[in-house]
């Protein structure tokens, strides 16, 4: 027998050496094309979508030239015809008799005197609300860029813009008795806030609730849907009107419009107007609707309504945004209000204060 061996083949293992080189990596996911999830962010893609944050409201679409030309040259064109035929007037009241025509002309220049204060109103009052805009984008851009000497400005005209406010005449003088001690511009800012706009807060929230009472009471004895839409809208202008002066605005009839725009818009960004199966789910959550009867639990829905509006409109009035004290929430006047609508006693119920 032979010692020889037929010749096998045999698999060499791969080399582990450490100068192997690694293999190769696909050419989309090499070098700075590359993408690298932590675990936190698989975490956070794993949550609930609704803790993310809200996207931010789009940018507002800028004004038509063409619109703008067109609403001024038919403005003029309507002054003109006025004036025109007021003109017109005068001189056939001269025709008849002079002291018709003079007691016609007495009455156009007071009704030109009236004119020009109106006018002169209404600039005002959009001034004011100007600046309360102005106002709460100075705070956003001084906390962002933590700007100390940016923040005292801020501080100093927000004192100055609320200076008529009794309610802040404490926090004033508080305030003034600690800026110098405060260093850092967004902690200023923070006392400002808790200072100066806690006691209208308060007050404010008192208001939305009271307005959301009333609505509820109304609609659940009114007879016709119209009715509750009316008394609705009157409502909500009243309360829109209100928070606007607390809050130091007081718009007039072109500032009150603009001040109406701006709060569906955020109405609009925000999602609030939903007040339909999203509501009728937190009534059911909180155990109320057994409670109510249908009509009473109908005008529960409209106060929740009418409360959803008020918040939106204390979002747009404020002069700083919500830092160092809590945005009210639906649910610090949903307990209230349907306590108010269960029982028919509710002149003692306040919403949750909001916590610094």
């Amino acid at each position: 027998m032979s010692d020889e061996r037929a010749p096998k083949a045999f698999r060499l293992p791969p080399d582990r050496t450490e100068n192997a080189e690694p293999e190769r990596e696909p050419r989309a996911l090499r070098g700075a094309d590359m993408a690298v999830v932590t675990p936190a962010e698989i975490d956070v893609f794993d949550g609930d979508v609704d803790q993310a944050a809200p996207p931010p409201p789009p940018a507002p679409r800028r004004r038509s030239r063409l619109g703008a030309i067109f609403f001024g040259a038919a403005g003029i064109l309507v002054s003109l015809a006025v004036g025109l035929s007021i003109d017109d007037l005068i001189r056939s009241l001269f025709a008849r008799a002079d002291w018709l025509g003079w007691f016609g002309a007495g009455l156009a220049a007071v009704a030109a005197a009236a004119l020009v204060a109106l006018l002169a109103r209404e600039a005002i009052a959009l001034s004011r609300l100007s600046s309360v805009e102005n106002l709460s984008r100075r705070a956003t851009d001084a906390l962002t860029r933590n700007d100390p000497k940016a923040a005292r400005a801020l501080v100093d005209d927000l004192a100055g813009f609320l200076s008529a406010r009794p309610q802040t005449a404490a926090g004033r003088k508080t305030l003034e008795a600690l800026r110098h001690d405060v260093i850092d511009g967004p902690d200023l800012i923070r006392l400002a806030e808790t200072e100066l706009l806690a006691p209208l807060d308060a007050a404010a929230q008192q208001l939305i609730l009271d307005a959301g009472k009333r609505v509820s009471v109304v609609t659940a004895i009114s007879p016709r849907a119209i009715v509750d839409l009316v008394y609705v809208f009157y409502e909500a202008s009243r309360l829109i009107r209100r928070l606007a002066e607390l809050y130091g605005a007081r718009p007039g009839t072109l500032g009150f419009l603009r001040l109406a725009r701006g709060v569906l818009a955020h109405l609009a960004v925000t999602g609030s107007m939903a007040a339909g199966d999203t509501l009728v789910q937190q009534l059911v959550g909180h155990g109320l609707a057994a409670r109510l009867s249908a009509k009473l639990g109908e005008g529960v829905v409209n106060g929740m309504m009418t409360v959803r509006i008020g918040m939106a409109a204390m979002d747009t009035v404020r002069p700083l945004p919500f830092v160092a004290i809590r945005r009210p929430s639906v649910g610090d006047y949903l307990g209230a209000l349907a306590r108010f609508a269960g029982t028919g006693q509710g002149s003692k119920d306040t919403p949750a204060r909001p916590a610094s």
